[in-house]
């Protein structure tokens, strides 16, 4: 295992200008790209240049109310040890993205002091690929957590320094990612020739025993394999995942994920114990994969609309059938009021008038 470089500390005002120069490319590259898997793969060649590089890494969207993974971008050495990864990441409190606020950027290294194996999941798995730390970063405003990012390294560790230009980018990140999520109602739902149910049946350790013959199809759609690989199921790896957290009491949140599938479409994935005779922890777990129901797609629409509470709750009223003399009755306000407030949600989602924006909202 290589030995630990340190890598030498810029002066503050050094520091202070790179950041701001490294904040304008990042920004640059938020106003390029609109769709999130190019944006990432963009902004992950920015920072290898930024930060001096890392040797693997893994980020995730979010469902921005359950925190729970999907759609990753990743290029690990431990494929084949996906499912434990991710099981053993769901499971590690210790710089847990859910838990990461102020910062939102954490160091293995520097938070335990250097006794990495305080960490579950680099005791029981990256320890043996020589990662020596890793930065984890998560990406939330107000209306939501919608990423994770994790980068290791094997040679060195991330200095305070480089956590500080995370830091610096994070709001603009953030931002940009929240703005892709919000594109994909723009686009047109393909039509679906689906028939039947769409179920993966994990084990306990998330390998998959069985799944439906239409799972494949969507697979191959939420995380498009290389070449004629089969599509890995991660996406049932982080719900099922997440389950284990919840029973562990890692974590509260449900084992659910909204995941944007293709052109409009969103999928919600759920996953579930299988009861049977034997102990729960031994049951196999079934995730479901379905079409977002118009409620929670109304509330997705929302946040990454960027609406403020009171525009969520008119484009609900007029979701549910309210016409505009009826939302000024439920809501205390005049009908005026409702225009202007109708306005601001035109101009923040670009829907150019209340049928669009409807349609876009409730996938009707």
């Amino acid at each position: 295992m290589p030995a630990t470089t340190s890598r030498p500390t810029l002066p503050r005002v050094t520091r202070r200008h790179g950041e701001s120069r490294a904040i304008e490319r990042v920004t640059d590259i938020c106003a390029q790209h609109h769709d999130s898997r190019s944006l990432r793969l963009a902004l992950l060649d920015e920072l290898r240049n930024l930060i001096g590089g890392f040797d693997a890494y893994a980020w995730l969207l979010t469902d921005p109310v359950t925190e729970v993974g999907g759609s990753p971008l990743a290029d690990v050495p431990w494929l084949e040890a996906l499912p434990r990864q991710i099981h053993l990441k769901y499971l590690t409190p210790l710089n847990r993205w859910t838990g990461l606020t102020e910062p939102p950027v954490a160091c293995l290294r520097a938070v335990t002091g250097g006794r990495l194996d305080q960490s579950l999941v680099w005791r029981e798995l990256l320890v043996d690929y020589g990662v020596r730390d890793a930065a984890s970063v998560v990406f939330r405003d107000r209306f939501g957590c919608w990423a994770f990012l994790e980068l290791w390294r094997t040679g060195s560790s991330f200095t305070d320094a480089e956590a500080e230009v995370l830091v610096a980018l994070n709001s603009t990140v953030t931002s940009a990612i929240r703005r892709c999520q919000a594109r994909t109602f723009e686009l047109d739902a393909p039509v679906s020739e689906r028939t039947g149910p769409v179920v993966l049946i994990l084990s306990p350790q998330l390998a998959v025993r069985a799944q439906t013959p239409e799972t494949e199809q969507f697979l191959k759609l939420l995380v498009p394999p290389e070449s004629d690989r089969r599509p890995i199921p991660a996406g049932a790896y982080n719900v099922g995942a997440q389950l284990l957290a919840v029973e562990a009491g890692v974590d509260t949140h449900p084992p659910t994920a909204r995941v944007h599938l293709s052109g409009g479409l969103w999928l919600t994935l759920r996953a579930a114990r299988i009861g049977g005779t034997e102990p729960s922890q031994d049951q196999d777990m079934a995730v479901t994969i379905e079409r977002t129901d118009p409620r929670d797609r109304l509330d997705l629409f929302s946040r990454s609309s960027g609406l403020t509470v009171r525009e969520a709750e008119l484009l609900g009223h007029l979701a549910a059938g309210a016409d505009t003399r009826e939302v000024a009755r439920r809501m205390f306000l005049s009908e005026h009021t409702v225009q202007d407030h109708l306005k601001g949600i035109f101009a923040k989602s670009g829907a150019p008038n209340r049928r669009t924006l409807l349609a876009r909202a409730t996938g009707r």
